[in-house]
């Protein structure tokens, strides 16, 4: 069956993140792809972006919430969800609060940098205001070769 025979396309936001994950190692990134979701539709999606900007903060879910946050036209991400392939680090940990996001949905665990369920654990501090529900592990083997790929292959001197 075709495009309008009826059939439900079912929305697969890690798919999503995942792939921006890829467009970003193939532009020399650390690949790591987000995507943020609200009532069923995608709202925003982009990888990490730090060397191509170089902006420090241009992880991929601080850009997904900017984008997001512009397109809504509020700074309350109310109701919508988070989807990323690494576990978000303290920064991101930080806006995903401010923003409310409802859930955040992350691939692979970051033991180093993480601060969602490694490190500092963010949203178990007393500071912290807002706390999504979170799942770990979505995609997890996925988004773990990718980022191992793109690190072994810089180890071995590629780009």
């Amino acid at each position: 069956m075709g495009p309008g025979s009826g059939d439900l396309v079912r929305l697969d936001p890690m798919a999503i993140a995942l792939d921006e994950a890829r467009s970003a190692g193939r532009s020399g990134e650390v690949p790591v792809g987000a995507c943020v979701v609200h009532a069923g539709q995608v709202l925003a999606r982009a990888g990490n972006a730090m060397r191509s900007t170089h902006d420090p903060t241009a992880h991929a879910e601080m850009r997904v919430i900017r984008e997001a946050a512009a397109r809504l036209g509020n700074e309350r991400l109310n109701g919508c969800d988070l989807y990323v392939t690494l576990e978000p680090c303290a920064m991101c940990a930080a806006a995903i609060s401010f923003a409310r996001l409802r859930r955040v949905y992350y691939g692979a665990a970051d033991p180093k940098g993480g601060a969602v369920e490694s490190g500092p654990r963010y949203f178990n501090l007393p500071t912290c205001h807002h706390v999504p529900e979170i799942y770990g592990g979505i995609r997890a083997t996925d988004a773990a070769e990718l980022l191992r790929g793109f690190f072994g292959q810089r180890r071995a001197g590629g780009t």
